[in-house]
């Protein structure tokens, strides 16, 4: 299935495993471990990777990590993407679980 992702759709999955990523305020080295994991799934082109990378530097704006964006035949691929990056670091930080059940409420 993620290689049958739209362009848009392979970016919204990615601002989201960013914004988990950014959660507890830092972006740790297990986690750009697992981006750059995510990003060879996705077959990302080149110009996609520079986008993810400013995200790893700077978290994606409010506005663009809308859960109402999200097409409902991508929810589960997003919740199961949102847990890989929070399991990430081998630990789960209040403020990570905290996003994980609002984005899990959100899109049920």
């Amino acid at each position: 299935m993620l290689k049958h992702l739209s362009r848009e759709d392979r970016l919204r999955v990615m601002r989201f495993v960013c914004s988990f990523a950014w959660a507890d305020l830092e972006i740790k080295s297990k986690e750009r471990t697992l981006v750059r994991k995510m990003i060879k799934e996705l077959h990302l082109e080149p110009d996609e990777v520079k986008l993810v990378e400013g995200w790893l530097e700077v978290p994606p704006r409010a506005e663009e990590v809308d859960p109402a964006s999200i097409p409902k035949a991508h929810r589960q691929l997003v919740l199961d993407a949102a847990r890989r990056m929070i399991k990430a670091d081998g630990e789960i930080d209040p403020e990570e679980a905290e996003s994980l059940e609002l984005l899990e409420q959100l899109l049920s």
